[in-house]
């Protein structure tokens, strides 16, 4: 009985699909057929993708405040910096020649890579991109997709986490993003001719599991390990709390948000594919955040708020793929799964001996493998059809069991291509004279943000002056400046900061004679001053 009262439900909303595409196809077909920009677009198919557009750029700083609250206090600012960096750099090469290297028409034979016929904007205005619901802008589908290589830039970018300098860090960015990112994006969505070889062969990837998050977290990997390990790796000096858990809920919120744009957006087009992909989104992510906790929750029986947020974000990685193709119960899958096995993906680094500060590999490569494969399974014939026009051959659910061997192998060949060449790029770039990628022992003690930009997420500086004014002491001087960060920048501080030494003891020690604490009695958070108090910021 309830089969047969599925089947008429199934077989009812069937119908009223069909009968809405017809009514679509309809409306279609009276509109101009010259692609007129004031006549031949659907204003609200524009509208709707101007609003993903501004929805996915948010995403940017969101993985910039979200990695900069995992991180310690004297690199916070970098981290920040480098994703909005990594928007402008990769911006600029995307108008260069990274559009057209994903997307023109011209894709090379082999599948792989496009041509530069659409380099620096060439003809990309008024034309309308090829699209299976109503047409769209080339233009707007170009600012569009530039952000999608932004994001994938700043994941592989902040592998540099507290011991990369910037100038290195963003000639990479510009030449990762048109080795690595621009073929994988091609390969996976050109849809010009006979299309990119995955595109060609069927593999499903709707807004990014393998160009964005397996391209991205393996690229970051690959980047950590030609980087080396941070000073104190696998002792207690890294051995530290996120410095700034509200700023990685911050950041957490911002993702969630933007990508509804990230994910909808797929559809190019606002239509019930799109409502389909909010829905998917939100669900998995809920889904993947509580996962996360619950699974946290067993090792010291507290609900931690940064594994929520890891959570939701691994959630949202993993539906990726399939948000625009699966029904919308199959989220909950997506969303245990895809946090589940990042979770314990987070052990790979130990596993490997590479110091990924960020877990990018595990979150982002794991939960995206884990979407692409759950694709491959619960992808939907009659959703990609509620545009009115996709047609594919489903997965489990249509009984296509060897799609989830395509998703497989697109995952992998995007994964290795991507760890492969990007240790290629570092090393080279290494070899460079003036683009060595790491700073030196003592820029790395002082921090990123002191060494390389000169300010500071938090104005400790100005602080230290007060208190040397109202005291009649200079301030504390602090042992490596450990996980509190840099706060001194004149001269005379950091002298006698030499003075007592950054290398040997934990003991965070006073330039006026206060008492001394250590580190495990400061934590993370206090800072000495001549009172010989701890102090109440930071």
């Amino acid at each position: 009985m309830a089969n047969s009262t599925s089947t008429s439900i199934s077989t009812t909303r069937t119908a009223i699909a069909t009968s809405s595409a017809a009514a679509h196809s309809s409306t279609s077909t009276s509109s101009p057929s010259k692609h007129d920009p004031e006549t031949g677009y659907h204003d609200g198919d524009i509208a709707f993708l101007l609003l993903c557009t501004v929805l996915v750029m948010l995403m940017i700083p969101g993985v910039g405040f979200f990695y900069s609250g995992l991180s310690r206090r004297k690199s916070a600012l970098s981290l920040i910096f480098i994703s909005i960096l990594a928007c402008a750099v990769t911006s600029i090469q995307w108008f260069i020649w990274g559009f057209s290297l994903s997307f023109s028409p011209g894709v090379a034979s082999s599948g792989l890579i496009g041509t530069l016929n659409n380099a620096f904007f060439m003809g990309v205005l008024d034309q309308p991109f090829v699209n299976n619901a109503h047409p769209i802008p080339d233009l707007l589908f170009a600012v569009y997709q530039g952000l999608f290589s932004a994001i994938a830039v700043v994941l592989a970018a902040g592998a540099a986490a507290e011991r990369g300098r910037l100038l290195p860090c963003a000639v990479f960015m510009f030449v990762w993003a048109t080795l690595v990112y621009d073929p994988v994006a091609c390969w996976t969505w050109n849809p010009h001719g006979k299309g990119g070889w995955a595109y060609a062969m069927g593999i499903l990837d709707w807004a990014g599991g393998t160009p964005v998050h397996i391209v991205g977290g393996c690229a970051s990997l690959a980047y950590s390990m030609v980087l080396g390990k941070r000073k104190g790796h696998g002792t207690h000096e890294l051995n530290y709390r996120p410095h700034n858990v509200a700023s990685v809920i911050i950041g957490t919120i911002f993702l969630w948000v933007g990508w509804f744009g990230f994910n909808a957006g797929g559809a190019l087009a606002a239509n019930l594919r799109a409502v389909v992909a909010v829905a998917t989104t939100n669900l998995a992510a809920c889904v993947g955040g509580i996962t996360w906790c619950v699974l946290d929750w067993r090792f010291e029986r507290k609900w931690s708020a940064v594994g929520f947020c890891s959570g939701v974000v691994a959630g949202l990685i993993a539906i990726t793929p399939g948000s625009g193709f699966v029904p919308v119960w199959a989220a909950v899958p997506f969303g245990i799964f895809g946090a589940g096995l990042a979770n314990y993906g987070t052990k790979i680094k130990f596993l490997c001996n590479i110091d990924d500060a960020l877990d990018t590999f595990a979150v982002h490569a794991v939960a995206g493998l884990v979407g692409n494969i759950l694709t491959g399974v619960f992808a939907s014939k009659a959703i990609a059809h509620l545009d009115g026009a996709t047609n594919i051959d489903g997965g489990w659910l249509n009984h296509n069991w060897k799609q989830v061997l395509f998703q497989i192998a697109g995952s992998v060949a995007g994964g290795v291509y991507s760890f492969i060449m990007t240790a290629l790029i570092v090393v080279v770039l290494d070899l460079i004279p003036g683009l060595s990628l790491r700073v030196s022992e003592a820029a790395e003690v002082l921090g990123i943000d002191d060494s390389e930009i000169g300010e500071f997420a938090y104005d400790y500086v100005e602080l230290t002056r007060e208190v040397g004014i109202d005291g009649g002491v200079a301030g504390s001087i602090m042992d490596g400046v450990g996980e509190t960060g840099s706060m001194f920048s004149n001269a005379q501080l950091r002298q006698q900061q030499q003075q007592v030494g950054r290398s040997a003891s934990p003991t965070i020690a006073s330039a006026a004679g206060a008492r001394a604490f250590t580190r495990e009695d400061t934590k993370d958070s206090a800072i000495v001053f001549g009172s010989g108090q701890p102090a109440i910021y930071g």
